[in-house]
């Protein structure tokens, strides 16, 4: 069990070996959740919500009709659901969904996400797309990673822009939907001969 106080706010998690830093709150969150300020009209997504440290420090400010939390992880959801129950938050909704896979919602204000970043950044690319799908325009996303250019390079590219924040080892990436307009993809070229590529532009 761990104890914390995040925002003045004293909570308690249930853990186990088999989520994410389970003995205790890992660093790049809490690194996050140092510079996220919550709006009482936000609608939140805690997305890869591990044992739920995020999503319940939210609820707990804006409300639990407001957040939802996601994890591709069964054991996952359900030590949230727990963790919801023993901070007294009351019908949040907390789903397993191999990231926006399980979703309905659209136009969130701010998704969060410490995504798994010690393998490759195929999840991590997915996460990025798929938040800006999902977010209303003036919307957020803020992700925490130990990795600096790729993220930074894929989120200026689907948001048009990103603010970089390092602490404690670690980067914190926010992104800004400024449109509903879809990032422009590049054209690949397929492998045709000079006067050809010619003809085809």
């Amino acid at each position: 069990m761990i104890t914390t106080i995040i925002k003045g706010l004293e909570l308690h998690f249930e853990t186990s070996d088999g989520v994410f830093s389970p003995s205790a709150i890992d660093k790049g969150t809490l690194a996050m959740l140092s510079e996220v300020e919550f709006q009482l009209d936000d609608k939140a997504l805690d997305l890869g919500c591990g044992y739920g440290v995020v999503g319940i420090l939210a609820a707990k400010i804006i409300g639990a009709k407001n957040v939802i939390m996601c994890d591709i992880s069964e054991e996952a959801v359900e030590i949230s659901k727990r963790n919801a129950m023993l901070n007294l938050i009351e019908n949040i909704e907390i789903i397993q969904s191999n990231g926006f896979q399980n979703i309905k919602e659209n136009y969130f204000t701010i998704i969060l996400s410490n995504p798994p970043y010690h393998t490759d950044f195929s999840v991590a690319k997915e996460f990025i797309e798929n938040a800006f799908k999902h977010l209303a325009v003036g919307g957020k996303l803020l992700m925490v990673t130990k990795r600096l250019t790729w993220y930074r390079n894929k989120i200026t590219s689907v948001f048009g822009g990103v603010k970089v924040i390092e602490k404690d080892g670690y980067y914190l990436f926010i992104a800004e939907k400024r449109t509903f307009r879809k990032p422009v993809k590049e054209k690949k070229k397929q492998g045709l001969s000079k006067k050809l590529e010619l003809k085809a532009e």
